[in-house]
């Protein structure tokens, strides 16, 4: 899968090549989460230059060469796709490791993802976060 691929490489603009002008973008958060100063990159998306900000920030949040991410199961429906693994960073801030599990669900039209929605530990990042 070519997102995955260019998500593995890191280069935000690469990578928000692949998405829509326009999209369905969901973090499974809770609301008063969202956009916090230690995890700005939390937050409902809608647009390319969003999707760009996304990975661009993830980034800028975590230690360089201290992230993997174990895809253990991609489950393809039509439009539709189920990736299930789990990532491994450091949160910069506070040098904590975590691990993560979590599910994306895509949707794919003409080439470009319209639907981006993330179901994650959320508990184990912001533990890493907390200060």
């Amino acid at each position: 899968m070519e997102l995955l691929r260019r998500i593995g490489e890191g280069d935000p603009e690469r990578i928000a090549e692949l998405y829509a002008p326009q999209g369905d973008w969901k973090l499974d958060w809770p609301e008063s989460e969202h956009g916090r100063a230690e995890t700005p990159w939390i937050r409902h998306r809608s647009t390319r230059a969003d999707a760009a900000a996304h990975f661009r920030e993830i980034g800028e949040n975590h230690v360089p060469g201290e992230a993997a991410t174990e895809i253990e199961r991609i489950l393809v429906d039509g439009d539709d796709a189920v990736v299930l693994g789990e990532i491994r960073q450091t949160a910069k801030s506070t040098g904590r490791a975590y691990r993560a599990r979590f599910a994306l669900h895509l949707t794919v039209e003409d080439g470009l993802v319209t639907r981006h929605h993330v179901y994650e530990d959320s508990l184990a990042v912001a533990q890493a976060f907390q200060r």
